[in-house]
C-alpha cells in the first residue's frame, strides 16, 4: 500500500539524488560533446596512421557494455572519486556514438561549399572552423538532444561505482525505511518529468531543421 507520510520523507533524498543525476548527465555529456567532435575530426581529417588506431578504439568502447567500462575502471583507477570516474566514462563512451553523429553532419555538408572554399584558397583551418563545422553541428542538433536523454537516463549505472545518484538514492531510503515503492515510484516520476519535455523539444528542433 501506498505510503504518503514516506512518499513525501523520500521526496528530499530523491531530489538531492536527481541533483547528482544531473551533474552527472550535464558534465558527462560536455565531455562527450568534445570528445566526439575530437574523434570525428581524427577520423574525417587526421592521418591515417592517427585515424586508423582511434577509430578502432572508438569501435572497442561502442562494441562493450558501459556497466563492464564502468566496473574496469573503477578497479584501474580505484583513488579517482567516483562522480569524476563516472562522469568521464560516460564521457567517453557516449563520446564514440557522438563522433558518428559528428561525421554525418560532416558528410552532409554540400560538397559546393568545400569546393568554394578550395577556389578561394581558404586556409584548411578557417574551412573547419567557418565553414564546415557551423554546418555540421546544426544538422547534427536533434540526435544530439536525443543522446542526451540516452545519458541522462543511463545514470542509474553509476550506483555500481557507489555513486549516489537518484536511483541509488532511492534504492537506500527504500531499504532502510521499508519503503521501495514510493522511493522508485518518485525516482520514476523525476525521470518523466525531466526526460519526456526534453524529448518534446529535440523532436520540435527536428522538425524546425528539417523544413
Amino acid at each position: 500500500m501506498w505510503d504518503g507520510e514516506a512518499a513525501w520523507a523520500a521526496l528530499p533524498v530523491v531530489l538531492e539524488g536527481f541533483g547528482v543525476t544531473l551533474v552527472a548527465t550535464v558534465l558527462g555529456f560536455g565531455v562527450a560533446a568534445l570528445l566526439g567532435l575530437a574523434l570525428a575530426l581524427v577520423g574525417r581529417a587526421g592521418p591515417r596512421w592517427v585515424a586508423a588506431p582511434v577509430n578502432g578504439a572508438a569501435a572497442f568502447v561502442r562494441s562493450t557494455p558501459l556497466l563492464v567500462q564502468l566496473f574496469a575502471a573503477w578497479v584501474l583507477v580505484p583513488g579517482l572519486d567516483a562522480l569524476a570516474l563516472g562522469v568521464l566514462v560516460l564521457g567517453v563512451h557516449y563520446a564514440t556514438y557522438l563522433s558518428e553523429v559528428y561525421r554525418t553532419g560532416i558528410d552532409a555538408v554540400p560538397k559546393g561549399q568545400w569546393e568554394a572554399c578550395t577556389a578561394l584558397s581558404l586556409p584548411r583551418r578557417r574551412v573547419w572552423r567557418a565553414v564546415v563545422l557551423p554546418q555540421a553541428v546544426r544538422n547534427v542538433l536533434p540526435p544530439l538532444g536525443n543522446y542526451a536523454v540516452s545519458m541522462f537516463k543511463e545514470t542509474p549505472l553509476l550506483s555500481v561505482i557507489t555513486v549516489h545518484e537518484m536511483v541509488h538514492s532511492a534504492s537506500t531510503f527504500g531499504s532502510t525505511h521499508f519503503a521501495y515503492l514510493e522511493s522508485f515510484t518518485l525516482a520514476a516520476a523525476v525521470f518523466l518529468l525531466a526526460s519526456w519535455p526534453t524529448s518534446v523539444l529535440v523532436r520540435r528542433l527536428e522538425a524546425r531543421l528539417a523544413h
